[in-house]
């Protein structure tokens, strides 16, 4: 069996008890039915590693340092690094969840497991967009407002914030049954 057989097995999960089952000839496998699944799944795979790997950064490095930092740096992490990271953050989030349900509709994946952690995902999906990402642009707005008039940010910047915060270690806490419901799926395919 050549290598690229057994990496074509391997993207599409035919695996059982630690061994390859092999159900389709070589030529069956590069079909259209097989090819595009084997394609969402690494698009969903990759784009969920920069979504969630984004995420635990924002929650167990970015949000313990700016708690410690001066204020004339959290100023420039928010202006210009946290926009890029929330630019891939929601992007990421996007793919994700865009990749996931045609993966479910190319390939007829509808077992429990699966459906449990699509529900969480959407659920972290819409804390995204709905509550984390319109928080984060007043905060970089009245940031940037503040550093170009040297004043303070506005007292109000403090609940927006919070909001953001609070969406975010929602999701982190999310992240770990979604992604335990989606690998478990895998590996017990009948529940």
């Amino acid at each position: 069996m050549s290598l690229t057989t057994v990496f074509k097995l391997a993207m599409l999960g035919r695996f059982k008890n630690g061994t390859i089952v092999i159900n389709k000839t070589e030529d069956e496998m590069e079909d259209s039915n097989t090819v595009f699944p084997m394609l969402l799944r690494w698009v969903h795979f990759v784009s969920g590693v920069t979504w969630i790997g984004l995420l635990y950064y924002f929650n167990l490095v970015q949000i313990p340092f700016m708690k410690e930092t001066d204020a004339g740096t959290k100023s420039g992490v928010v202006q210009k690094l946290l926009p890029r990271a929330l630019f891939w953050f929601r992007w990421g989030a996007v793919v994700t969840v865009a990749a996931g349900i045609l993966l479910m509709m190319a390939s007829g994946i509808r077992n429990t497991s699966i459906m449990i952690g699509g529900v969480l995902g959407i659920i972290m999906f819409l804390n995204v967009w709905l509550i984390i990402w319109p928080n984060q642009k007043v905060v970089i707005r009245m940031t940037t407002e503040a550093a170009a008039t040297k004043t303070p940010p506005p007292a109000e910047m403090a609940k927006h914030a919070r909001r953001a915060y609070l969406a975010s270690r929602t999701n982190f806490v999310l992240s770990f049954p979604m992604l335990f419901f989606m690998a478990s799926s895998h590996q017990f395919p009948g529940w």
